[in-house]
């Protein structure tokens, strides 16, 4: 196209052009992130420091905390300072990392979660052979997997995207980077990479899902042949939360990833970003480990230690402080 021109910067929409709704925008978002690294954070350092907590779950647990840290990391704390300094604009080389990291996150996110729910079934519906099954080095090794898998996936889509001309808009109509916003910005066909992402899009999300929820009919037929009322109330209470915030993970990217780049983006796009880049990374800990009995234990534990050492440190510096005033005194 002659007209054409190359961008070197974009510029990301905001839920409102009024400043007081950009301050409201900027502020719940801060409270999330603060309570979601909170959170994980809480998690990490729990299952790290209770040795009880050395099982493969912890071990999952432990790894979807910081994948969900680090997750939330790259798209809201760009967003807060975009609405609190009432700019939107992202260089290039910014958004190839952020298109990047959000979808190496989702991909390892949900790799994790599928994992996860194999790794209860195993529990609940095989718990002989549960140490053989689920061993250190298995875990380790589908961790890793999930990591390096990741990496290609995120480069060759990442790569795909950006070898396209962007000459219609530099404006991401969204609050970060993500690639159905950067294709309707593209004045090159992007029927291949609108397949591509079809393909993988129904292939490992949709994959994924049948797996988990394949998993959990599983684990459902197993805990209602419990005899104790109490068991499975407890069972029922764990697994459907888990595939309350799978659904909604994985219906908010379905809409937003495989919506035809011909559709018009809107406001409804934005606000379904949320739920698969804000709400899991959030509800995760919630729904995975502070509704857990062992968790919470281990937690209450580490905290009696934390007060015991702050009470003895203070003993050690209230009798340090009389000291010295009886040697001035005599």
């Amino acid at each position: 196209m002659p007209n054409s021109t190359m961008m070197t910067e974009f510029l990301l929409m905001g839920f409102s052009d009024v400043w007081e709704v950009q301050i409201l925008h900027a502020i719940s978002f801060s409270l999330i992130y603060l309570v979601t690294i909170i959170g994980n954070v809480l998690i990490i350092i729990v299952t790290t420091l209770d040795r009880s907590l050395h099982t493969p779950m912890y071990f999952f647990l432990r790894n979807l905390s910081i994948l969900d840290a680090c997750y939330i990391s790259v798209t809201v704390p760009n967003s807060c300072i975009n609405s609190l300094l009432d700019r939107s604009t992202i260089s290039e080389a910014g958004c190839v990392a952020q298109i990047f990291l959000v979808v190496f996150f989702v991909y390892v996110e949900l790799m994790l979660l599928t994992i996860m729910a194999q790794d209860r079934y195993v529990a609940i519906c095989q718990p002989l052979h549960y140490p053989v099954i689920m061993n250190t080095q298995v875990c380790v090794q589908m961790t890793l997997a999930s990591i390096l898998s990741g990496l290609v996936y995120s480069g060759f889509h990442t790569g795909n995207t950006f070898r396209l001309s962007f000459c219609q808009s530099n404006v991401v109509h969204q609050f970060f980077c993500d690639i159905p916003s950067l294709l309707r910005l593209s004045c090159s066909d992007i029927f291949g990479n609108e397949v591509l992402i079809l393909a993988s899009g129904l292939g490992i999300g949709g994959g994924c899902f049948i797996f988990i929820l394949r998993s959990y009919i599983h684990i459902f037929s197993t805990v209602l042949k419990f005899p104790s009322g109490a068991d499975r109330a407890k069972a029922f209470s764990t697994c459907v939360p888990h595939i309350l915030v799978v659904s909604v993970f994985l219906s908010s990217a379905f809409y937003v990833y495989l919506k035809p780049s011909v559709i018009s983006a809107t406001i409804q796009d934005m606000v379904l970003s949320v739920f698969y880049s804000i709400v899991p990374p959030l509800l995760n800990p919630i729904t995975y480990s502070l509704r857990n009995d062992q968790i919470k234990h281990a937690l209450r534990k580490i905290m009696k230690r934390i007060l015991l050492v702050w009470q003895h440190k203070r003993s050690q510096y209230v009798y340090m402080l009389s000291g010295i005033s009886k040697n001035k005194y005599y």
